[in-house]
């Protein structure tokens, strides 16, 4: 019986992607984060005494800004190889032989598999035959998998591949395959990386992505790690994940149908952000709050929308003060019928919805308020680089945003101007 660890997509030093111009954002934490995965990584590895680990492709994100990267992933290596571990790996598309101008000597317990065309590495011992290739170029658009050699028998077959399979979306289609090619091999375990949500294609054979090691952004939600394999007798028994990430991101929906008043909506962000806080203890927790529901309030959303994402903000911060940044507060509600229908029904006011639904098919002026918006964004670059900024770039742009403006229109006349009472 031997256990080995696959893990891929380490996008080790992975830039913030404009999150330090975010207020708040806890940039420290970020910008160390695929680092201290990798550390967990190690951690794992040497405390289960696994006899090997592979790493499916992008170990980094693009080329070295300095030798710092390179020097710390080796020295992790390192600490692998005083263990006894040795380390399989082949490039992605991230780092391709093309992408990486700056090179290291590995350590002597790391083998890194051709670029040029697949190959075969034995571990004698164990009876393991390992099978790869890596990327010579950042767009390898041929299928690999043909070439790959036949499983070799009386041996554990692993394959190891930086792919795109069949079905598999979100992702640029590097290096495509479909699953049946796959099993096909007749190997027992396919190690794959480059799509960054972990799933089990297969299980006889086990053909698994193993997903990132470190979200980077809004988008990589949930626990984040590696995959913990244990053979017996030349066959899979367990294929377990384990959580290696430091910074975690959620997308926390909360439904604020009933909300009457600000407490109530505090209480609901505080309930819902609590239960994700117990739940994830010991990381720092990067939330999009996501407000939805026909409510009375969103009129109120649409009229102070600053005053009630610092009132959600206030009521996260509140429920877990250490480790917490909300990412974003997305306002998904809907006003319900009734108080906008009295809101219009003064004089004056009852075209104000025929008038909006002409609006919405008057192309000339679609197009004259496109343009306008495009010359005030120029002139308000700050605010137009912010990742929450709403930009007008055509027409269809500003037709998505009349129902906000129609909205907004009607709550302030609702409420009689923009205030509240604190």
């Amino acid at each position: 019986m031997f256990t080995f660890i696959h893990c891929s997509d380490l996008h080790l030093d992975s830039p913030l992607r404009g999150l330090a111009q975010m207020p708040g954002a806890p940039v420290k934490d970020i910008q160390s984060a695929s680092r201290r995965a990798l550390d967990n990584l190690v951690y794992l590895a040497r405390q289960r005494q696994v006899s090997f680990v592979v790493i499916a492709g992008d170990i980094y994100d693009g080329d070295w800004p300095d030798y710092h990267t390179g020097l710390y992933f080796n020295d992790r290596m390192a600490q692998l190889g005083a263990a006894g571990i040795r380390v399989f790996l082949v490039s992605g598309n991230h780092d391709a032989a093309s992408q990486i101008t700056r090179h290291l000597v590995m350590p002597d317990n790391v083998t890194v598999f051709s670029v040029t065309q697949p190959e075969t590495h034995q571990i004698p011992e164990l009876s393991v035959a390992i099978h790869g290739q890596g990327f010579k170029e950042r767009a390898v658009t041929a299928n690999l998998v043909p070439e790959y050699p036949e499983a070799l028998p009386g041996c554990f077959n692993l394959g190891l591949l930086h792919t795109s399979v069949q079905g598999q979306g979100g992702h640029e289609n590097y290096a495509p395959c479909r699953l049946d090619e796959l099993i096909a091999k007749g190997y027992d375990y396919w190690a794959l990386g480059h799509i960054h949500k972990r799933q089990i294609l297969n299980q006889d054979p086990w053909v698994v992505y193993s997903g990132n090691l470190q979200g980077r952004h809004p988008g990589e939600t949930g626990a984040k790690g590696a995959m913990l394999v244990t053979v017996d007798e030349g066959r899979v028994v367990h294929v377990d994940f384990h959580a290696l990430d430091v910074v975690r991101w959620f997308r926390c929906p909360i439904d604020v149908s009933r909300a009457e008043d600000e407490q109530h909506l505090s209480s609901l962000v505080t309930n819902a952000v609590t239960t994700i806080a117990e739940a994830n203890p010991d990381l720092t927790l990067a939330l999009r709050i996501e407000l939805s529901g026909i409510t009375a309030l969103h009129g109120k959303f649409m009229a102070e929308r600053e005053y009630y994402q610092s009132e959600v903000e206030n009521a996260a911060v509140i429920a877990a003060p250490a480790h917490l940044w909300v990412e974003k507060v997305e306002f998904l509600t809907s006003p319900p019928t009734e108080p906008y229908a009295s809101a219009l029904t003064g004089d004056g006011l009852a075209s104000l919805s025929k008038t909006m639904a002409q609006l919405m098919t008057d192309e000339p002026f679609l197009d004259a308020f496109a343009q306008e918006a495009a010359a005030l964004q120029m002139r308000l670059a700050f605010y137009s680089k912010r990742e929450d900024a709403t930009l007008i770039h055509s027409a269809e742009d500003v037709a998505e945003l009349l129902p906000d403006a129609k909205a907004l229109i009607s709550a302030l006349i609702h409420q009689g101007g923009p205030s509240h009472e604190n």
